[in-house]
């Protein structure tokens, strides 16, 4: 058996893998993929240019959005490049280090996802429980602090865990099971003890998602609590429709991640491909519906993106 370690010269050439068993269709395939990207990549654009140009949206509501669609737009970018170029041009080698920083970035957009998420579950519920402090609670700088302490939460999570797999070795079997490189199937390709890897990998998603979405439910059972106790149904009607989108984000982003969960955990009778398509699914859901929830379900978006693209086409 070969046996490499990551810091030996040259550097370590990985092996990433498109739809198995699949591999005749993969060009058609790609078509469907290369329209969620092209959807996801021109929606949160959309979302970014509006927030930041309309005037009128420069309140928190419409921040957490348009770190929510930067996030999202990162989130693509990261697994863009190695995703179509697997399934068009069959270019599967990526060098152990673009790989470590591709899994660095992709974790860590989805954790920041996660934490921006629960940023704006909190703006809900200060607008709903306490709307005469709303202003004063989520100030320009409290909510520019948020971002910044989110930053940091990921970057401090993410960086022992990579920091661990460059000390791994690897042996002769160098296949990735995905088009991009994801933490847990990098280190089972490594024939040396990785438990703290593991450990590692499990620590940042528990202080991350498996905090976030605890105080996501959290919030949210304050708030059902605070619009019950609303006399007026028409009232309790309009402040859970101001929630409709974020809980449509949520449920976007946990469905997926928790569904895949139970398919690696549970699904071993599945076809790989099935594993595949899912862990590629998982990671365009968000990007591409977020920016077209939040547009269809929010009037001041709506009308914002309508008016620009009015504008264009005049200037046409």
């Amino acid at each position: 058996m070969l046996v490499f370690n990551s810091t030996n010269a040259p550097p370590l050439i990985f092996f990433l893998t498109g739809i198995p068993g699949l591999r005749a269709g993969q060009v058609w395939i790609s078509i469907p993929f290369c329209l969620l990207y092209v959807i996801a990549l021109s929606g949160n654009s959309m979302i970014l240019l509006v927030v930041l140009g309309e005037q009128s949206l420069h309140e928190p509501m419409y921040y957490f959005l348009s770190m929510l669609s930067a996030t999202d737009l990162s989130l693509s970018l990261c697994t863009l490049s190695t995703t179509l170029g697997v399934l068009w041009f069959e270019a599967r080698e990526i060098n152990l280090n673009a790989c470590i920083a591709q899994m660095f970035f992709l974790h860590g957009f989805t954790f920041m996802e996660s934490g921006v998420l629960l940023a704006m579950a909190f703006d809900r519920f200060v607008a709903i429980c306490d709307p005469l402090r709303y202003t004063t609670i989520l100030t320009n700088a409290r909510i520019a602090q948020i971002g910044v302490i989110m930053l940091i939460r990921n970057v401090a999570v993410m960086l022992p865990v990579v920091l661990f797999v460059k000390r791994l070795t690897f042996c002769s079997s160098l296949v990735l099971s995905h088009s991009y490189c994801y933490h847990v199937d990098l280190i089972q390709l490594s024939c040396t003890d990785n438990r703290i890897n593991s450990i590692l990998g499990l620590f940042a998603l528990f202080s991350t998602t498996g905090f976030d979405c605890p105080c996501i439910l959290l919030s949210y059972i304050l708030i059902i609590r605070s619009v019950l106790s609303i006399a007026s149904s028409e009232e309790r009607r309009k402040a859970f429709n101001t929630c409709v989108s974020h809980i449509s984000a949520v449920a976007i982003f946990y469905i997926p991640l928790i569904s895949l969960s139970l398919i690696h955990r549970y699904g071993h009778s599945a076809p790989p491909f099935v594993h595949t398509i899912m862990a590629n699914v998982f990671l365009l859901i968000p990007p591409v519906l977020n920016p077209i929830i939040y547009s269809v379900k929010t009037k001041q978006i709506r009308k914002a993106i309508i008016r620009i693209l009015f504008q264009k086409q005049r200037q046409i």
